[in-house]
């Protein structure tokens, strides 16, 4: 007889394994699937995200950061240290031990909360069964009252550069080079290349980054995209947009890659070259021909607001649905499944999901643009404040970028907010509750915010959208 389960959660990261919890928290009998293996041949939890994602990625960022701090930054405050070095081997390490406590971490959960978990391959049948096969390739077949799929999505390849074994790599190897290169090409100017190429860079790589988009950050406020490619260019990145990539060739473990830009074709060559161009949702042997569920024409999921899939009781969330591919929109989902899934009605505001690149300075960003409302011929009006006003930030010697408001210029509802600088990340988060309650760039400006804070460059922003900031000269723009 198979195994009965209300809710069985395909994927284990951090769309499934809160979804997962979340369901168990309601009361509801779950099981997940997750395939993912570590370097030690051990069955992990926790996905892309955790694994070879978000959280070693940062770690990197963090001990990068502190070097080049070390080098660079300590001097102007007094500091004497000698010749800095980095011992690669310890930060790769450091990495590898957040990743295996956090991984652990979610299997503690799951056994706290009572969700049964599954080592191996979940595929979608026909009536919400799932196959399951165990990474000895034993079969079984579970039933369930519902299912959720939360595959995720795998690194896109692209045919100029096939991938090496140790020269041309995608994300995941980026972050295992035992030594930093001496050249470094990332192909891809978006959050993982600019992230990845930053770590390597401080620590003293060479960086060029090739970018086939004419526009840096093309989604990003372009503000702020040209005030980044200013400020990176001056760490020594060179970002070189319009130039796509044609072909590659790997010779005595170096790589020389062929590009097209508006002079014509160039070639560079480099130790190591990163293959940075995006992600695409991860449905291979997911799903029966006869499952019921669809794929739209960039090979998502098909999914309602509410991410209801077209089979009855099969829902699906996080970057394998349509959407920005970011784990916090995939956990949010999935606590918004689960509660639909118990008989709530539950929502989520995509409105208000913040996108953040963990650079230094940081970005993000939510809601709309400037360059979205000008487009949409929207009137709106708009608050910056520059962190080199800003005493706490000044006090820190971190006073590059600013934090941007804009609010509609006749309710002056806040409909978008960019920050580039200290924290943004953090910063941006304010906005975001503050647009979640429907706030006014007025609400924000009557607020006490404590000093000296990076965050009152918030404040300040709020209220220079009216014309109101204190500590910077106000200017009267006619609303747009």
């Amino acid at each position: 007889m198979s195994k009965q389960f209300d809710v069985v959660v395909i994927g284990g990261g951090p769309g499934g394994y809160v979804a997962a919890i979340r369901c168990a928290q309601l009361g509801l009998k779950t099981a997940c699937i997750e395939k993912w293996v570590n370097k030690e041949d051990k069955p992990v939890l926790g996905g892309t995200c955790l694994n070879v994602g978000c959280i070693p990625s940062k770690a990197l960022l963090d001990s990068s950061h502190k070097f080049e701090e070390a080098q660079e930054k300590f001097e102007l405050h007094g500091i004497s240290t000698g010749k800095v070095s980095i011992d690669i081997e310890k930060m790769l390490a450091r990495k590898e031990q957040i990743v295996k406590n956090l991984t652990m971490g979610v299997a503690t959960l799951f056994k706290a909360n009572g969700v049964t978990s599954f080592e191996g391959i979940g595929k979608l049948l026909a009536n919400k069964q799932v196959e399951f096969t165990d990474h000895s390739g034993n079969v079984e077949v579970f039933d369930a009252e519902n299912v959720i799929i939360a595959t995720g999505s795998v690194p896109v390849e692209i045919p100029p550069a096939p991938l090496t074994e140790d020269v041309i790599v995608d994300s995941t190897g980026a972050l295992e080079f035992t030594k930093v290169p001496k050249r470094l090409g990332v192909i891809g100017a978006g959050v993982i290349g600019l992230e990845l190429g930053s770590v390597w860079g401080r620590l003293g790589a060479e960086v060029t980054v090739l970018e086939a988009q004419d526009n840096f950050l093309h989604l990003v406020d372009q503000t702020v995209a040209k005030e980044a490619k200013k400020l990176f260019g001056k760490q020594g990145m060179d970002i070189r947009v319009g130039a796509r990539v044609t072909g590659t060739d790997v010779k005595r473990k170096k790589v020389t890659v062929t590009y097209q830009d508006s002079e014509g074709e160039k070639s560079e060559e480099f130790d190591k070259l990163i293959v940075a161009v995006g992600r695409r949702p991860y449905t291979e042997g997911l799903l029966s021909g006869d499952c019921g569920v669809n794929l739209d024409e960039r090979g998502f999921i098909h999914v309602d607001e509410t991410c209801k899939t077209d089979a009855p009781g099969v829902w699906a969330i996080g970057d394998v649905v349509r959407g920005p591919m970011l784990a916090h929109k995939a956990s949010e989902e999935g606590v918004m499944v689960a509660e639909r899934i118990h008989g709530h009605k539950a929502q989520l505001n995509y409105e208000c999901i913040p996108s953040v690149i963990y650079t230094h300075p940081e970005i993000a960003w939510v809601g709309k643009t400037e360059d979205e409302l000008k487009s949409a011929g929207e009137k709106y009006n708009v608050g910056m404040f520059p962190f080199a006003a800003n005493g706490r930030a000044m006090a820190a010697a971190d006073t590059d970028g600013f934090v941007k408001i804009i609010a509609d210029a006749e309710t002056d509802r806040i409909l978008g907010a960019s920050v580039i600088g200290p924290n943004a990340g953090d910063l941006c988060q304010q906005i975001v509750v503050a647009m979640e309650f429907g706030s006014s760039a007025e609400d924000v400006g009557m607020m006490v915010f404590a000093h000296p804070t990076i965050s009152e460059a918030v404040h300040e922003a709020a209220l220079a959208v009216n014309n109101q900031a204190i500590h910077k000269a106000n200017r009267r723009p006619k609303s747009k």
